[in-house]
């Protein structure tokens, strides 16, 4: 019997999770959590069990018992700028992720409820891989134009260099030996450019830079923000909710499902299909950018991501960035496959995980 590893990927409305013998699917489940079932907890944090629970009940209906679990692999939250690769669940990472002091996201439950779940297991270990807040910027990238600020690199790190690699595996090359523009393209929109293994450059997808996205606003006109933070029309937490949560398409078009927006495109609606064109047109415009970053020397430009899977998005910047380099497609994202296969990886004694201090 080979080594059970658990993948847990909790997102602002689901959980996804999966359990591997190795490299092998056992069985993936994705729980939709009702708004109701999470507005009885206060904070973030407080989720924790709830999801715990859900993963643990599902886990013994497929027959399966904790005890036979050696790893859990959670997906990173929002902790301090760390560079890419395995970290080991500890004390400072626990506290980090209940503290919210870099934000409140879904993702913060990652480390903890697989702590939680290796608790008691004699020898099972809690990690967590490539959070979003990997940080490989280079400095010059840092500088946003005022010493008040500086940008931060917040991104989709886990499935930006799962697929990255993926690619680099089809090429027979090492993802270390390639330059990649990774557009991940989903409820948050991140383009990162990848210079032999590092991310020296990406758009902040959580708060307000880049393209606009099903429901997060993007770059905005800073002079217009500023005139209506001062306006009295909106308190800080509304404008906070128009720039995430309540913006980009769902403030154009009263949804955040793209396929939705795509299928109104198709059926002649002339709003829908603006909207569509000029998300598309700001993705393209971020990824020729970020190969001016890479001085246009460009391997390939990866399309990842929910949106990757609408034609009408990809044909749509592959239009405009073609000429740049090779257009390669990943749909989707497999992030519980990357998260069980690193922990594999440390169980093997091919990698050794990182501490977080």
């Amino acid at each position: 019997m080979g080594s059970y590893i658990l993948a847990v990927n909790p997102g602002s409305t689901s959980t996804k999770f999966a359990l591997y013998e190795e490299e092998k699917l056992v069985f993936e489940k994705s729980v939709n959590h009702a708004r109701e079932d999470l507005a009885q907890f206060e904070k973030i944090s407080d989720q924790k069990n709830f999801r715990k629970e859900i993963v643990l009940s599902e886990l013994l209906r497929q027959g399966y018992h904790p005890d036979q679990i050696r790893a859990v692999v959670g997906r990173g939250g929002l902790l301090k700028p760390i560079e890419s690769g395995i970290y080991e669940v500890n004390e400072t990472m626990k506290h980090d992720l209940i503290a919210c002091e870099r934000g409140s996201h879904a993702s913060n439950l990652g480390g903890l409820i697989a702590s939680e779940l290796v608790s008691g297991i004699k020898g099972a270990r809690a990690f967590i891989v490539d959070p979003v807040v990997v940080d490989e910027l280079d400095d010059v990238a840092r500088i946003a134009g005022h010493p008040y600020f500086e940008r931060n690199s917040i991104f989709h790190a886990l499935n930006q260099k799962a697929v990255s690699r993926l690619y680099a595996a089809s090429i027979n090359k090492k993802y270390e030996d390639l330059n990649l523009v990774v557009a991940h393209m989903g409820g948050g929109i991140s383009v990162g450019a990848h210079h032999h293994g590092r991310v020296v450059d990406v758009n902040n997808a959580l708060n307000g830079e880049g393209p606009f996205t099903p429901e997060r606003s993007g770059t905005l006109p800073s002079g217009q923000i500023v005139d209506l933070c001062f306006s009295g029309k909106k308190s800080r937490d509304e404008v906070s909710g128009m720039i995430t949560g309540q913006g980009g398409m769902l403030s154009y078009l009263g949804t955040n499902d793209f396929r939705e927006i795509c299928k109104r495109v198709a059926e002649g609606d002339k709003k829908a299909k603006l909207i569509q064109e000029a998300a598309s047109y700001q993705v393209a415009k971020e990824i020729a950018s970020m190969a001016a970053v890479l001085k246009g020397k460009v391997d390939a430009i990866i399309l990842t991501g929910g949106m990757a899977y609408q034609k009408l998005n990809t044909d749509y910047i592959s239009n405009m960035v073609n000429t740049i380099a090779e257009i390669v497609i990943y749909p989707g994202e497999d992030e519980l496959k990357a998260l069980a296969f690193n922990g594999l990886l440390v169980l093997q004694g091919q990698i050794t995980p990182k501490e977080y201090i």
